[in-house]
């Protein structure tokens, strides 16, 4: 439950979802714990974390199994590899959820035996869910042509979100330390291989005359640190309210997503989005109305960048267009919704639903 889209997810279903319970793990390294876990009923399981280690792996799996045969749930819901992992291959007369919030394929941080490994263990685990879930149409897409769950029940359920309260963006940019004036550009996310931070340094380094901020935590935190330039602010983790009442465009540079709550909550703020496109992010941005969707390539986002900020008129309608949109498109009456209309349909056996 690291700081990030998923624990928000993940906290939303157990908050409000009546006899929920949420078996979770410790964060490791530098990664922190989302704050939402704060109101959640928890088990911890305490050998279940990030890092492959079949040790530990085996012992979150005895820890995780004595849980559910004391507890004895109608559904177990897991989310990422690694708890859908281990909490599929336990056996009992429960249901099995499991709800990909992405992939490993445009990951460089694996390599390709890492994926091949993966791959296959996902086909395999797919063949003993009952439901899958994919966060984003797209991603179930690509994880079907995978050959993932190819033949099996699949929904897509957007996350929910709610609006910010934002603040006065002088006094928004006065607390997070940055200039109180001009344009300035928000990269929001983890700072790990996949959220590709590089490309955004890049970008900034071909734009001395626009100012960028850099806000999130993880392994590249203290690297990305030493290679900023001065046009930009590496300020770790931020109050995601705070964030997004400080900047005029958000920026994402990812080489894979599910569907990222950080852009959603840009979205509801009335920020324009500039974003790579990868997973399903075209479901969050709509391209030319919202924000716009480009390529990976540096030369390209500069290019949308300079666009935006040319074009006035543009740049305001996106502003109207993409808190309307997401307001209706990404609430959290819809993600509770879909899920216990899922949840009720394999109690009652009254498929599909």
């Amino acid at each position: 439950m690291n700081v990030g889209g998923t624990a928000r997810y993940v906290g939303e279903l157990v908050e409000n979802i009546p006899d929920s319970k949420l078996a979770t793990g410790y964060v490791q390294g530098s990664e922190i714990e989302d704050p939402c876990i704060q109101k959640l009923d928890v088990m911890r399981v305490p050998h279940m974390g990030r890092a492959i280690s079949p040790f530990n792996d085996f012992r979150a799996w005895l820890e995780l199994r004595k849980i559910i045969k004391e507890i004895k749930p109608a559904i177990i819901h897991t989310h990422t590899f690694k708890a859908g992992l281990i909490g599929r291959l336990i056996g009992g007369k429960h249901k099995r959820v499991h709800t990909f919030h992405g992939h490993l394929f445009g990951d460089q941080s694996f390599s390709s035996l890492e994926k091949y490994m993966i791959t296959n263990a996902e086909k395999f685990l797919a063949n003993r869910t009952d439901l899958l879930i994919s966060v984003g149409k797209k991603v179930g897409v690509e994880l079907r042509a995978q050959g993932i769950g190819a033949k099996k029940e699949w929904v897509s359920i957007a996350p929910g979100v709610n609006a910010l309260p934002l603040i006065e963006k002088r006094q928004a940019r006065k607390s997070l330390g940055l200039n109180e004036e001009g344009m300035l550009l928000g990269w929001m996310a983890r700072m790990a291989e996949v959220k590709n931070p590089h490309l955004l340094l890049e970008i900034a380094s071909q734009m001395p005359e626009l100012s960028f901020v850099m806000a999130g935590g993880g392994n590249l935190l203290e690297e990305i640190k030493k290679r900023a330039t001065k046009n930009v602010a590496v300020i770790g983790w931020a109050n995601a309210a705070t964030f997004w009442s400080a900047v005029d465009c958000a920026i994402s540079t990812s080489d894979n997503e599910g569907m990222p709550i950080s852009l959603i909550e840009a979205q509801l703020a009335g920020i324009p989005a500039i974003a790579t496109d990868v997973g399903s992010n075209s479901e969050v941005i709509r391209n030319g109305i919202t924000g716009i969707i480009t390529s990976k390539n540096s030369e390209h986002i500069i290019k949308e960048i300079r666009k935006l900020i040319a074009d006035k008129g543009l740049s305001e309608s996106m502003k109207f267009a993409a808190k309307k949109l997401a307001l209706r498109d990404f609430s959290i009456e819809k993600l509770l919704d879909r899920h216990q209309k899922a949840y009720k349909s394999f109690l009652t056996q009254d498929l599909p639903f």
